[in-house]
């Protein structure tokens, strides 16, 4: 059994969280907050396993209550607020600050964006219970069928493939990999091969999640776009709700933005990312798996290793969720598992390896 506690200012949602939460028979919401001065004292008293948070509330915002939390009690949180565009940026910012996922408030009017909402929410209780218990998830209800990377782009026979004239860098992520990701990218410098990410995201997050990082980092990052040739010392962070590929000609590497279905479960998916990297790449490239809950990515990582590229899982010292990189492992496509820092360190010095 879950235990959840809704912290948000309207009394109409709180309501309507609970009532929806509570279809599901393993989901029991032991409370409700209307601030968080409240929730403060309900989290003591109730000791839930999940919170799901407002960031617009009275008295004290959400995001500051998540940064107090994060310090004095840590629980998974999971931000259900309504997306504007300055609302994005403090969604960004709840993920940097600790919350395990996001999720859109749905038009109250609408019965058909209300049950969207359920089946994402549900599953998001889920995922976030285990991220704080370490403990394997309850059966999980309103599962959506789980396509596979051939939906986007067909495997080719395993081979190592000959190196291409240029480097790529590609890096795959989900639950807890925006601060991973900020992590890397702040560390690095200089004249490094493209990066290309695709990290979980709902789509109109990844372009705030570019620009916020691009603005303290010394590389160039930006969110892809369909068409976008390939060079050197730029990050590429794949569009929310669409699937990255990389392509070349005789110019060189492109950028195909796919509006396909989702992989795994997700879009952008890293095994579609990865499989592009491993057939145009081959042993030119370097493909890294971080944090995340599920598999997407552990079977792209190994094509990448059968291609002869070099990959890297993140450690599970390092990984709010391992998952994916624990998945890629047992498969036995990791050719290291890294903590961030020598992922970091690995990045600095692979224009050079031969």
């Amino acid at each position: 059994m879950v235990k959840v506690l809704v912290v948000d200012d309207s009394a109409v949602m709180r309501q309507f969280l609970t009532s929806i939460l509570e279809t599901d028979p393993n989901i029991l919401v032991v409370g409700s907050a209307m601030d968080s001065f409240i929730a403060a004292k309900k989290i003591t008293k109730l000791k839930p396993d999940v919170i799901t948070l407002d960031i617009e509330m009275p008295k004290m915002d959400g995001l500051t209550f998540l940064s107090k939390l994060m310090i004095s009690n840590p629980l998974p949180v999971i931000m259900v607020s309504v997306y504007t565009d300055v609302g994005v940026d403090k969604t960004i910012k709840s993920l940097q600050l600790g919350a395990v996922d996001t999720l859109l408030k749905p038009m109250m009017d609408s019965e058909e964006d209300k049950e969207k909402f359920k089946k994402k929410i549900i599953e998001k209780i889920y995922l976030a219970s285990v991220c704080k218990i370490k403990k394997k998830s309850p059966i999980q209800s309103f599962v959506s069928k789980k396509l596979s990377a051939d939906v986007i782009l067909k495997k080719q026979s395993v081979g190592i493939r000959k190196k291409n004239s240029e480097k790529i860098i590609s890096i795959g992520a989900s639950t807890g990999g925006t601060v991973v990701i900020e992590n890397i990218l702040y560390e690095l410098s200089g004249d490094l091969p493209a990066i290309l990410i695709a990290q979980h995201m709902p789509e109109n997050f990844t372009l705030a999640f570019a620009e916020r990082i691009d603005k303290f980092s010394d590389l160039n990052v930006k969110e892809a776009s369909h068409g976008d040739r390939v060079f050197r010392g730029v990050v590429y962070i794949a569009p929310g709700g669409k699937h990255m590929l990389l392509r070349n000609d005789n110019d060189g590497y492109w950028l195909e933005i796919n509006e396909g279905p989702l992989v795994n479960r997700h879009k952008p998916s890293v095994d579609v990312l990865f499989r592009s990297v491993s057939q145009v790449a081959g042993s030119a490239s370097l493909g890294i798996l971080c944090t995340g809950m599920g598999d997407d990515g552990a079977k792209g990582l190994l094509e990448m290793k059968n291609s002869g590229a070099v990959t890297i899982a993140q450690n599970e010292d390092s990984c709010v969720v391992f998952g994916m990189p624990n998945e890629a492992i047992k498969l036995g496509g990791a050719t290291y598992v890294y903590d961030v820092d020598n992922i970091i360190k690995y990045i600095r010095g692979f224009d050079k390896n031969e």
